[in-house]
């Protein structure tokens, strides 16, 4: 597969390098996530988590587009049905699903289904662009979801393909319709960048899926009545809103335009690395010489995805 770059050594290019850095950063935030949307499911139903999470960030995208751009660009058909198509599996569905995994399994379970991104991202993109994976950047993938497989097992990958075979409920499904919404949401999102900027594109992504967040709300008969907040739910809202959507997805955006969906959704592979760095910071839970090793493992595959 071929970046949108013209030049031959993407590694050269000193342009790369700040994409490289975003999306290690879009990494660790996202890797955040897993805290802040453990301690929301606490007190928000799956859906409440997502309107409220996707309700401050539609405000503040709004906002940055005005100021940016000058305005909210209006869209043609083509661009309406694809950003709707954004919103529906990157937003909506992948969202719901997310959140219902959180609320009925460990954060250390879900991420290790956040490890497979890549993969189901590269299939997709040479099932639908029928561009060819080369041998490196295959073996890159692989490695780079070894070691994160490594850190969430903490070096038990035996255990964790044994546990993965025969303990798969509800809260596993939601999670691998999780990872597919996400590399929908990838791939389609090429199609977005050709005539948006990263900006607007998950500005119209978010708008759509919040409005398919909120007919789900309001048709549901047995919608949840609004908690009374709290410091917490209003700290996990706003990291969500701001450093798990508004920052990163943008750009995780910038990454798809420059360097294409496959090699930017390997870098996802840090996120349960940085998942469980926050963790050892955070908690004062242990480092263990398995998660050093995964995060090796992590960076040498990232590394050979991109390198030219």
């Amino acid at each position: 597969m071929q970046p949108t770059t013209s030049t031959s050594n993407d590694l050269a290019l000193p342009s790369i390098w700040p994409i490289y850095f975003k999306l290690v950063l879009v990494a660790l935030l996202w890797g955040g996530t897993f805290i802040a949307g453990r301690l929301l499911t606490e007190s928000l139903s799956p859906l409440m988590s997502a309107i409220g999470r996707f309700g401050l960030a539609v405000f503040i995208l709004i906002l940055l587009t005005i100021k940016l751009e000058g305005r909210l660009p209006t869209l043609s058909l083509r661009q309406v049905a694809i950003t709707f198509a954004l919103g529906l599996t990157g937003i909506f569905t992948y969202n719901l699903f997310f959140f219902t995994a959180l609320s009925e399994m460990p954060a250390s379970r879900t991420a290790l289904f956040v490890a497979f991104n890549p993969i189901a991202t590269a299939v997709l993109v040479s099932l639908l662009y029928r561009e060819k994976i080369s041998l490196q950047m295959l073996l890159g993938i692989t490695v780079a979801v070894l070691g994160a497989l490594t850190v969430i097992s903490n070096g038990h990958l035996l255990t964790v393909i044994q546990d993965s075979g025969q303990a798969f409920g509800h809260g596993e499904l939601s999670m691998l319709c999780a990872v597919i919404s996400w590399a929908i949401y990838t791939v389609v999102g090429r199609r977005a960048l050709l005539g948006l900027s990263p900006l607007v594109s998950t500005t119209y992504a978010a708008i759509w899926g919040l409005l398919l967040l909120l007919m789900v709300w309001l048709f549901n008969p047995n919608m949840q009545v609004l908690p009374e907040l709290n410091w917490k739910i209003g700290a996990a809202i706003s990291y969500l809103a701001i450093f798990g959507t508004v920052i990163p997805f943008i750009w995780y955006y910038q990454g798809i335009k420059t360097i294409g969906a496959a090699q930017t959704s390997v870098f996802t592979n840090f996120v349960p690395l940085f998942g469980v760095l926050l963790g050892a910071l955070l908690l004062n839970e242990h480092i263990s010489s398995s998660m050093l090793l995964g995060g090796a493992l992590v960076i040498t595959g990232v590394v050979l995805t991109n390198r030219r």
